[in-house]
This record gives C-alpha cells, sequence and structure tokens, in this order.
C-alpha cells in the first residue's frame, strides 16, 4: 500500500493537481496544438488520397468520345475533383467566351482568356491544397519552445522548493523536475508528427500541382489547338474564324 501511495505521488494526476495556472495554461495549450495538429495530418492525408484517385482518372479523360463525357469520367472520382474543375473551366471558356462583349477581357485573344480563366483555377485549387499547411509549419516550429517553457517553469518551481526547505530533499524537487520532464517530452511529440507531416504533404502537393499545371497545358492546347472551333464573332474569336474560313 505505500509502495502504491509513492507511485500515485508522483503520477500524471498528482502532478497536475500540484501545478498552478501557468503550467496547466501550458498543458492545455501543447494538447490543443496536438489535436489540431492530428486533424489536419488526417485531413489532409485524406484530400492526397482523393486528389491520386483524382489523377487515375485523367486517362479515361482522354480516352472519351467527347469532352461532356470526358469531364464525367473525372467527376466519378470525386465532384470536386480538380482535374474536373480545369476541364469545366476550359469547356465553359471555350463555348461561352462569347458572353463576355462589350468587356476588357474580351479584348484577350481567346488562348489567352483560356489561359487566364485555367491560372485562375489553379490558383484556387492551390490554395485549397495548402490550407492547414501552415499551421502544421507553426505548430513544427513552436511546439518546443511551448514544451520548454514549461521546462523552465518546472524547474523555477523545483528551485523555490529547494529554497523553502533548505534541502535537495528527492520528495521535495521529484514533482516540479517530473513536471518539467513531460512539458519537454509533450512539445516534441507535438512538434515531430507536425513536422513530417508538413513536409510530406508539402512534396506531395508539388508534385500533384505539377500533374494539375500539365493538365491544364493539355487542355489549353486541345481547345485552342487541336481542333477547329467556329465562332460567331471574328472580334472576339479570330483564330476560331481563321480555323473556320479555312475549312470552307
Amino acid at each position: 500500500m505505500q509502495e502504491s501511495a509513492q507511485e500515485n505521488v508522483f503520477g500524471l494526476a498528482h502532478l497536475w493537481a500540484q501545478g498552478d495556472t501557468v503550467s496547466h495554461s501550458v498543458a492545455i495549450v501543447i494538447v490543443a496544438m496536438s489535436i489540431a495538429s492530428w486533424y489536419l495530418i488526417l485531413a489532409k492525408a485524406w484530400d492526397w488520397w482523393r486528389l491520386r484517385k483524382a489523377a487515375r482518372a485523367v486517362p479515361a479523360f482522354w480516352a472519351a468520345s467527347s469532352v461532356a463525357e470526358g469531364i464525367e469520367k473525372l467527376r466519378e472520382a470525386g465532384e470536386d475533383s480538380p482535374y474536373a474543375q480545369l476541364a469545366s473551366q476550359a469547356n465553359c471558356c471555350n463555348h461561352d467566351c462569347e458572353a463576355v462583349t462589350g468587356r476588357l477581357v474580351s479584348q484577350f485573344d481567346p488562348s489567352e482568356q483560356m489561359e487566364r480563366a485555367l491560372r485562375q483555377q489553379l490558383s484556387t485549387t492551390q490554395a485549397g491544397m495548402e490550407n492547414g499547411l501552415t499551421f502544421l509549419a507553426t505548430t513544427g516550429a513552436t511546439a518546443p519552445f511551448v514544451g520548454l517553457f514549461g521546462t523552465v517553469w518546472g524547474i523555477y518551481h523545483a528551485l523555490v522548493a529547494i529554497g523553502m526547505t533548505g534541502q535537495a530533499a528527492l520528495e521535495k524537487i521529484a514533482g516540479p523536475v517530473g513536471e518539467a520532464l513531460i512539458m519537454t517530452a509533450a512539445g516534441l511529440a507535438v512538434a515531430l508528427p507536425a513536422v513530417f507531416a508538413y513536409n510530406t504533404f508539402t512534396r506531395a502537393n508539388r508534385v500533384i500541382f505539377a500533374d494539375l499545371d500539365a493538365f491544364a497545358h493539355d487542355l489549353h492546347a486541345f481547345f485552342t489547338i487541336g481542333k477547329p472551333l467556329v465562332a460567331n464573332s471574328a472580334q472576339i474569336h479570330p483564330m476560331r474564324a481563321r480555323a473556320a474560313a479555312g475549312a470552307v
């Protein structure tokens, strides 16, 4: 019984009970950072898996007999597939850019209009892919220092206990020193997964975005060069008008 009571004195519950507001605040901050970072890690892992699934549908798009069928093939991999969004944006620009008559954007060449639309869609997709990475980087950089602050505070308590008793008895300083060591370990336990996840997702996003950029280039080439497009207005679509005239 005495041994069990001695173990409880140095347990986590006892360390929490003897802590003050500062140590409790540091512990709560570390726990909150850990929960938020792991939520982002799991969410980004799920997003990455969906992006990889969407990328595998690109060959089916080029194998389709029409653009509409190809877009449906891309959407089968996910309604929010960035590949489907790019293809839809290019298809809409291909058919609907004549509606911008009288606006400044109508002064662009049709090829430049489509490039502009695809770049805007790529920027939106990239912003969504990078969402949450800043928090992971911040957690990985700051969590060890939050734990270090808790460590310093625990050592301060140990020194105060020694100063008040005049002796460095184990039972007087074990609690504060144990609290300090736990804070250090907690800070590292939160920071390391966040750093690993940030580096992994940054590289994965770079690879996926390069693939999206290549797909956007293929779409641009397909809609502007790959086939003759008949225009209703030669002023807005000189390229289509020339192609239509050459086909007559």
